[in-house]
This record gives structure tokens, C-alpha cells and sequence, in this order.
């Protein structure tokens, strides 16, 4: 049967396939874990749906990934690529906020589910720690194959899968046993003298021998279906819970010892496997050198050490992120699910008023009701947790209704947590987390969500100043370049720029083309040393003297040695470099002066472009008396002169002479293009990642006219002196 004649799945049978499909994979590549990723339509956020060999609170972290997050699984999607990492150390170097939150010993490998319409989402498989080594040929086949058989799944049928907000948990049933009876497997561990228990893949107790009860101090009644470190008070603390989650992950044993009040000592052996971990339990009669702190000197109810690598991993997330668009993707992406929340409002102090700059889960009407709230209101408990810097939870509205009345029905949401973000007594704003249904707040949720309010009032605070120095810096930036290009009979323009990336720091680079008359224009392109609002000045005041300069009827090589005079009159520290051009398009050519800037390429026709060899003089700045030669070549009808700054060439750790070359191919192969999308084609695509160190500016002339009957064309030449251009009237 042809695979167009297959019979397509239902959703329910797809998610159910999908499943056993990664299950599948797990066994047949020899993974411990495996993890199944699907994009959401819209968005491109990757949602978790399967999962196998790990409990699911385990990858609670990265149960929501945006497509452009630093995550192995978002690279190999983003980039459809193959993502292979050896073990902790390439994970720390790599991926270290990962690395933070599963700080245990594997290997890993991630890779985009491609189908035949598009890349449905992406894999990761996990290796025990015992062979961190790349895979062999093999292997990797078998990785693709188990990623391919998914995206067939994918392709083939008629439903969308389900994209539930918890992911489903696969058991990998890899482990086969000889059959034996229950009482002869009992029996056996009876007799012996130390204590034997069996965990499940989430650390439930499924098996205890009796000796292991009475070593623990309870009965075993009491602790089957518990977590050891939950029912047992001296094994609370986190470090405890650590240990299972090292052998369930590493799927290597694992021993440690601990403190029975109040004088007994414990010695724990984790054995895992696919299935679970099974554990030995033997007292120990001496006391080890480095005696825990007493259980009376831990806290009362530490948090688990999940809630603790979540906060871990969330409050790295919050670091880097730098504007307030950041922040209210991360809360709404990453902690929104963490915590089971359905809808975020989160607001921003401002003249005394609480502005909603972001929310989640909420209708127009909602926003618009809670927008814009007095910094003491008593509407809702915003003013309230703010004056106090005290977190207010309310697990239903009957509990929030009895403190404030009409705070329930500003939506249609069942539960709240009101963050305060507060920082050294200023307030910065609110953050609410809310929920569609009653939801009772566990301690280590209020205290994970009270740290977590001072994390995102440093983020929000920070990314507020940023977005507001970004602005002002945007503004400036535009004040230094052209508002409009001229229109020129015989003349198209194109131009382009593109920011470094420097965050806050100003661009050095300008251009300008200035009409002179109906036949003859300048242009000019520059780049001023450094980044900042020196520079920014600076440029200012060279394209002013340039544009005098130029409308006055200078000739090229006098408009950059009087601008260079102005320099050394500013007595700047900073230098420029500048390519002015003069262009008679009566005669078809152009002349051009260059002060230490990057040679232009001319573009004769489709198929044929050069670097033209422009004899430079110093850069602007430097010496005084310096003398700018003279350049002129012919440019024709359909020809087209590329004006450029360096940094679209200077790129780290490549040959400059290379890059120039491979632009020079890109201008001769454009075809047709108008000048706009040529230069679109001359800049870097957004998708390539290569990081430039400085701003680029694209300035593209194409003659469009034709020369005037009965002048001679141009010869191009270089001389010490050249044909100035005709006076004008």
C-alpha cells in the first residue's frame, strides 16, 4: 500500500502512537530518556506532550520553550540541525542555565522533527552518564530513524495533536525479568539482615522488607506510596531528594549516608534502572567525619529540590532578559506553567498609578478594567501587597471576596497570587498570577513565589530603563541620518542600516545624498570611531560640514580636507572615515574622494561587478595638512555604485578580503532587482547568527538615465588632480 493510501490517525490515536512511538525510540537507540517536543501553530513556542524515562515535575522547567531560547532542543529545531552534547561539562559550557537546573552527569542529543509539510517540533534523547562519548554512525541512524517514524506520524494524520499544558508520561517497559512469584522475591529479602526498598521512577515506595521499616523507624504501612524525604523528617533536607534525582537521571549508583536522631547512622545504596531504583539500607556503627547540621537546625519545611532547581533555572531566565517585552514573554511561557497559572496581569508603577504593561489569559474588557489602578487602591489587593511588601494569596473567590468585595468580578478568574515588586522599599510594580479554578497554595509554592517576586522586580525594573534608554538612543540615531533621499531625474537610491546590537551605544555610521542640481548630486558615506553620544555629536557635525560644504560647489577632495580642518578644530579624540561622491549624470560619471573608508564596488551589469581601486587619504582627524586624491569612472545607464561601512565586510575570525569577494558575487549576481531589494540582498540574513561587531550601512546608486547626446563617455583615472565639476549657476 502506498503511504498516500494509509489509513490517516484520529487525535486520539495519534497521541497514544505518539507515545509509544517515543517509547520506542527510547529502547531501540539505548536512551535512558526521551523527551517529545511539538510547535505550537501561531506561536512557535515548544511545548513538552511526551515523555519517558523521567518523571514529568523533572522537566517542569522546560515544559514551554520559546523557539529562540537557549535550549539544545530550540537550536536543533530553529536551526533543523542535529544537537549532540558529550556530558555536564559541554552542557555547562554550552547550555549553562540547563546545566544549572540538571546538574548530574549524561549525554544528550536533540533533533528537529521534519515532515513533509514542515518541522513539526523536536526530540531529545538522554544517555546514562556511562557513555559520554559521541554516538557512531549507528547509532545516529537510529536516532534519525526514531525521529523520522515521529514526523511520520505527524504527516500522516487527518487531526492536529494535543497540546495539553502536562505532558503524558510513557514508561519505556525496557527491563525484562524471569517469572517468579511475589512471596519467593519476599521471602529471599526477609532473611536478609539489612533493610531492602524499591522506588518508582517519581520516588514512591513500592516494596519495603521489614528490616528496612525498622531501620527507618516506621511502619510499613505507613511508608509504601510515600517519598522517603516527604514522610520522614531527617531525610527533609533537599540534599536527600538530590541524591534520587543524580541516579535516576545519571542511571548510575548512588551512595550516601544519613542521621537518624538520634544517635543511629544510615547508609543509603541506589541502584537504578529504566523501571525504578531499588535501595539497600544498612546501618553504619561509627559516625562519619562531616556530621550534618541537626534536624532541629534545618528549617521547618524545606522546599523539594524540584521547586528549587525551578527557581534555580527561572531566575537565571529572568537575567537575561533585557526589555520589558522579555519579561512578560518569560512569566507568560516559563513560570505561568510552572505553577499551573492560567493568567498573568502584570503592571508597572508609574505617577502614582499601576500600568498594565503586560498580561496574559485576559480579555480586552478585563485589561481595561484593571489598567491604570491608584498605587493605594483598595479595589483589589494590588495596594495593599504593595504598601506592605507582603505576597497575598487567595486559593477561591469566596476568600478574596470576604477582604475585598469587587476585586473577584474584575474577570472571570477562581484564584490569585498578588506578587509586590518591590525593590530596597521602592515600589516598581505588581505582578498577579491567577487561575481559572480554586487552587490552594502549598508553602514551598508561596515561598518559591515570594523569592521569585523580587527576581522579576529586578528584571522589570531593569528591562523599564533599558526600553526607555533604548528609545531615546533609537531617536538620536534617526536624527543623525537622512529623514528622506532626494528624488533625481536618471537616479535610483536605495539604503539600508542595520545596528551592531550594542544595546544602548549610538552607531558611528552616516550617509547622505544631497541634489545639487538637475544633473549633478554627492553622496557621502562615513563611520565614526566608537560607540556613543560623543560619537553621535561628532557625526552630527561632520555631515552638517560635508552637506556645506558640498551645496557651496566644493570639489570632492576639498569638501573632506576642509571637514578634516573642522575635526582638528573640534580637537576630537575620535577619527572618521568617509567616501564622498560626485556625480554628473549628464556625463555618466562619478568622482569620488575617499578619507581611509572601504573601497565601493560599481556593478557594470548582471553577472559583472569589481572592487574599484580608490587611492585613499588619511582618516578624518589625523593629520592637518592631509591631501585626498581623486578617483573618476564612467557610470552608465543600468551601472550601479555600492557604498558601504566595514562592518558588513570586518567580521570576527574571517578574512576580510573573503567577505569582500563573496559581496562582490552577491551585487553581480542580484539579476534585475531594484536598487531596494538589492541591498536587502547585501545584508546579512537575519537567520545566518553571524555576530557583527559593528554597524553596517548599505548606500546603493544606479545610474538610470541616459548620457547626453554628443558628450564623450568617461575614462576612469587617478591623479593628484582632477576635472572639478561644472560651476553652477
Amino acid at each position: 500500500m502506498s503511504r498516500t493510501d494509509e489509513p490517516l490517525l484520529s487525535a486520539a490515536s495519534l497521541d497514544d502512537a505518539l507515545g509509544a512511538s517515543l517509547a520506542d525510540t527510547v529502547r531501540g537507540t539505548g536512551a535512558s530518556v526521551g523527551a517529545l517536543y511539538l510547535s505550537e501553530r501561531v506561536t512557535g513556542v515548544l511545548r513538552l506532550v511526551w515523555l519517558c524515562g523521567l518523571p514529568v515535575e523533572f522537566f517542569a522547567p522546560w515544559q514551554r520553550l520559546p523557539p529562540t531560547g537557549p535550549a539544545p532542543v530550540a537550536d536543533a529545531v530553529r536551526e533543523e540541525r542535529f544537537v549532540w552534547i558529550d556530558g555536564q561539562e559541554e552542557m555547562a559550557r554550552r547550555y549553562p542555565r540547563t546545566a544549572a537546573v540538571l546538574p548530574y552527569p549524561f549525554a544528550l542529543a536533540a533533533i528537529p522533527l521534519t515532515g513533509v509539510r514542515h518541522c513539526w517540533g523536536g526530540l531529545v534523547l538522554m544517555w546514562p552518564a556511562d557513555r559520554p562519548r559521541p554516538p557512531t554512525a549507528r547509532e545516529r541512524h537510529a536516532v534519525t530513524t526514531g525521529a523520522r517514524n515521529l514526523a511520520r506520524l505527524l504527516d500522516d494524520s487527518d487531526q492536529s495533536p494535543t497540546l495539553s499544558d502536562r505532558p503524558r508520561f510513557v514508561p519505556p517497559n525496557a527491563v525484562t525479568r524471569p517469572a517468579q512469584t511475589d512471596l519467593a522475591a519476599s521471602d529471599y529479602l526477609e532473611r536478609l539482615p539489612e533493610g531492602a526498598m524499591s522506588l518508582d521512577l517519581e520516588g514512591r515506595i513500592t516494596y519495603l522488607s521489614t528490616a528496612a521499616a525498622r531501620l527507618l523507624g516506621r511502619g510499613v504501612e505507613r511508608l509504601l506510596g510515600t517519598r522517603p524525604w516527604e514522610a520522614l523528617a531527617w531525610l527533609g533536607d533537599p540534599v536527600y531528594e538530590d541524591h534520587y534525582r543524580t541516579a535516576l537521571v545519571s542511571r548510575s549508583p548512588v551512595a550516601f549516608t544519613a542521621h537518624r536522631p538520634p544517635d543511629r547512622w544510615l547508609v543509603f545504596e541506589l541502584y537504578p534502572d529504566t523501571s525504578g531504583i531499588s535501595v539497600r539500607v544498612t546501618p553504619r556503627a561509627e559516625h562519619p567525619a562531616d556530621d550534618p547540621p541537626s534536624v532541629t537546625a534545618r528549617r521547618h519545611s524545606p522546599a523539594p529540590t524540584g521547586r528549587l532547581y525551578q527557581l534555580v533555572h527561572l531566575a537565571a531566565a529572568l537575567t537575561e532578559t533585557v526589555t520589558v517585552r522579555d519579561v512578560v514573554e518569560l512569566i507568560a511561557h516559563q513560570i505561568l506553567p510552572a505553577f499551573g497559572a492560567q493568567g498573568l496581569v502584570l503592571s508597572a508603577a508609574d505617577a502614582g498609578r499601576l500600568e498594565i504593561i503586560g498580561h496574559h489569559g485576559y480579555d480586552a474588557d478585563a485589561v481595561e478594567r484593571l489598567d491604570a489602578l491608584s498605587l493605594d487602591t483598595r479595589l483589589t489587593p494590588a495596594g495593599d501587597v504593595l504598601a506592605g511588601g507582603t505576597p497575598a494569596f487567595f486559593a477561591d473567590r469566596a476568600e478574596i471576596a470576604a477582604r475585598y468585595p469587587k476585586a473577584f468580578l474584575m474577570s472571570d478568574k477562581a484564584a490569585w497570587a498578588f506578587l509586590p515588586l518591590v525593590i530596597s522599599g521602592r515600589p516598581v510594580g505588581c505582578c498577579v498570577l491567577s487561575y481559572e479554578r480554586p487552587h490552594p497554595f502549598t508553602a514551598d509554592e508561596r515561598a518559591v513565589l515570594t523569592s521569585l517576586a523580587g527576581l522579576i522586580a529586578q528584571a522589570l525594573d531593569r528591562a523599564r530603563l533599558y526600553d526607555t534608554q533604548h528609545r531615546l538612543v533609537h531617536e538620536l540615531q534617526r536624527a543623525l541620518l537622512p529623514r528622506a533621499l532626494p528624488v533625481l531625474p536618471g537616479l535610483d537610491i536605495a539604503a539600508r542600516s542595520l545596528p551592531a546590537g550594542h544595546g544602548l551605544d549610538v552607531g558611528g555610521d552616516f550617509y547622505d545624498v544631497l541634489r545639487l542640481d538637475d544633473t549633478t548630486a554627492a553622496a557621502v558615506i562615513g563611520d565614526v570611531e566608537g560607540h556613543s553620544v560623543t560619537a553621535a555629536a561628532l557625526t552630527g557635525q561632520i555631515r552638517t560640514a560635508i552637506h556645506a560644504h558640498a551645496t557651496a560647489g566644493s570639489a570632492p577632495d576639498e569638501v573632506l580636507t576642509r571637514t578634516n580642518r573642522l575635526l582638528a578644530d573640534l580637537d576630537s579624540e575620535l577619527l572618521a572615515s568617509c567616501l564622498f561622491v560626485h556625480l554628473d549624470l549628464a556625463r555618466s560619471q562619478v568622482t569620488l574622494a575617499s578619507a581611509g573608508h572601504v573601497p565601493p564596488l560599481l556593478r557594470h551589469g548582471p553577472g559583472r561587478a569589481e572592487v574599484l581601486t580608490v587611492e585613499p587619504g588619511p582618516l578624518l582627524g589625523i593629520d592637518l595638512r592631509a591631501r585626498y586624491p581623486v578617483t573618476t569612472v564612467a557610470l552608465p545607464p543600468g551601472a550601479v555604485l555600492a557604498l558601504y561601512t566595514d562592518g558588513l565586510v570586518e567580521i570576527p575570525g574571517t578574512d576580510t578580503t573573503r567577505t569582500t569577494q563573496h559581496l562582490v558575487e552577491r551585487l553581480a549576481t542580484g539579476g534585475d532587482l531594484d536598487p531596494r531589494h538589492l541591498a536587502d540582498r547585501l545584508l546579512p540574513p537575519a537567520s545566518s547568527g553571524v555576530q557583527h561587531a559593528d554597524d553596517i550601512t548599505v548606500l546603493l546608486l544606479r545610474a538610470a538615465g541616459t548620457p547626453a547626446a554628443g558628450r564623450p563617455p568617461a575614462t576612469a583615472h587617478r591623479a593628484g588632480r582632477r576635472p572639478r565639476p561644472e560651476a553652477r549657476p
